[in-house]
């Protein structure tokens, strides 16, 4: 007689129930997440629970999704062994991720900000070099991703013109997939800069907004003095007539000085963009991240960090405002995994000095090297392996966490050093809460599509 398969919950699953009593269950091995009716809910807690053998007739659709979407796995798998193989994935090398620093100075003068502005443009030395590293590499790679940083990048426009020209060509004759994304003040984003970046296939942005005029104004104003509010805002307004494929997420900085200011700046960012789903929200508190005003930052404590984290994301969800795609993307196998902490990713300073971590510039062991006109890295490969072996590997309750695949204990390898606890992102650390947001979000869309 055939043995019947017996099936066990999945180590890597997560669940919570929401408002209409339904469940939303979460799998960080696949990235999988599903909602279930009220009427599911009972009988897949209860496939949940254990092996069910032999399935209901009945429950043969419900068992069967659970199966394909990673849920329940067969009894004799070794998920911790799958598990490894992800973690060492990472390593492959058919992919790369460069953040570029075009310029390290900046027009504004953030209250929070870590940077200290002592380079100006990307040499031009370095970007000859970059240019020669990635056509001498890209024939090896199925994917490059470029971070435009700084400083403010658009400070430095051409060096973003010149180096996405030159990629761009070299992964277009290469068959290999090209994407870059940038962090901007949003000063100088007016239609005619946004045209450009999208025409360079930037199509991914992140501009910071802290409230409204006042309050923005007091935490970012220009170097010198002066408010940077309304120009921002009159450039995101003017992208809103561009008729192509982007994604802008306005992230908001709150610290217990703006906690009130974010709740009422919510319902004016929705009458802005509340319209666009191109903009997307995104709520991030404020870290002692080693600046030169760091013992004068009212930074949240951790629980209310957590519990603001959320509370916004609600709000701006109920207000009719799309939550940035970066929460879901954390949600995804690595997808927590901190740039850093990837073996395929790369700082390349203005001067052309190499870095894993932008907010340890001056830190020695975050100190790798440099790239060489010609094309080649000098490269510390201890420093390297120093920044991508710190996680799982040498912490067991990483080891046996349900988030493993997506951060592999790795989410902030600088704050592992600094500090010597494990990182755990916000969204792992509140993972009902992060559920009940994105059943939220689709519940907000589904109302949405019937009206």
């Amino acid at each position: 007689m055939k043995q019947e398969v017996q099936w066990k919950p999945s180590r890597f699953n997560a669940r919570t129930t929401v408002d209409d009593g339904g469940l939303m269950l979460y799998n960080s091995y696949t990235g999988a997440i599903a909602a279930f009716s009220p009427e599911e809910s009972s009988r897949v807690i209860e496939l949940l629970s254990g092996p069910d053998d032999p399935v209901p007739d009945g429950d043969c659709t419900l068992h069967k999704d659970l199966l394909e979407h990673g849920f329940l796995v067969s009894q004799d798998t070794d998920e911790l062994r799958r598990a490894l193989y992800l973690h060492q994935s990472m390593h492959r090398q058919d992919s790369m991720h460069l953040v570029l620093l075009a310029t390290e100075a900046c027009n504004f003068r953030c209250n929070y900000c870590y940077e200290y502005f002592p380079r100006g443009t990307m040499k031009g030395t370095v970007t000859s070099g970059l240019e020669k590293y990635i056509a001498a590499q890209v024939s090896t790679l199925n994917r490059l991703t470029i971070s435009w940083h700084g400083g403010e990048p658009l400070l430095a426009p051409q060096v973003i013109e010149r180096l996405s020209h030159s990629f761009i060509e070299s992964c277009d004759s290469n068959g290999v997939v090209y994407g870059a994304e940038i962090s901007t003040n949003g000063y100088f984003l007016d239609r005619e800069m946004f045209d450009k970046l999208l025409d360079w296939r930037v199509e991914r942005f992140m501009v910071t907004l802290d409230g409204d005029t006042e309050v923005h104004n007091q935490r970012r104003a220009l170097t010198g003095g002066g408010g940077t509010f309304k120009r921002i805002v009159n450039n995101l307004v003017s992208l809103k007539a561009v008729d192509r494929p982007f994604e802008i997420n306005l992230r908001v900085n709150f610290d217990n000085s703006n906690l009130e200011a974010v709740t009422e700046f919510i319902p004016v960012l929705k009458d802005l963009f509340g319209d666009d789903p191109r903009f997307k929200v995104y709520f991030r508190p404020v870290g002692c991240m080693g600046g030169e005003n760091d013992l004068n930052l009212p930074v949240c404590d951790d629980i209310t960090k957590d519990t603001k984290i959320w509370e916004f994301n609600e709000q701006a969800i109920a207000q009719g405002l799309t939550v940035s795609s970066f929460i879901s993307d954390i949600l995804l196998p690595t997808g927590a995994v901190c740039y850093a902490a990837k073996p395929n990713s790369l700082i390349v300073g203005s001067d052309g000095q190499l870095y894993k971590c932008s907010v340890a510039i001056d830190q020695e062991n975050n100190q790798l090297g440099s790239i060489n006109e010609d094309g080649t890295l000098d490269l510390d490969l201890d420093k390297m392996a120093l920044w991508t072996t710190s996680g799982e590997e040498t912490d067991s309750n990483c080891q046996s966490c349900f988030f493993r695949p997506s951060c592999q204990g790795n989410h902030c390898p600088l704050y592992r050093m600094r500090t010597g606890n494990r990182p755990c992102s916000y969204e792992k650390r509140q993972i009902k809460q992060t559920l009940r947001a994105i059943w939220l979000q689709g519940k907000a869309e589904e109302q949405a599509s019937i009206l």
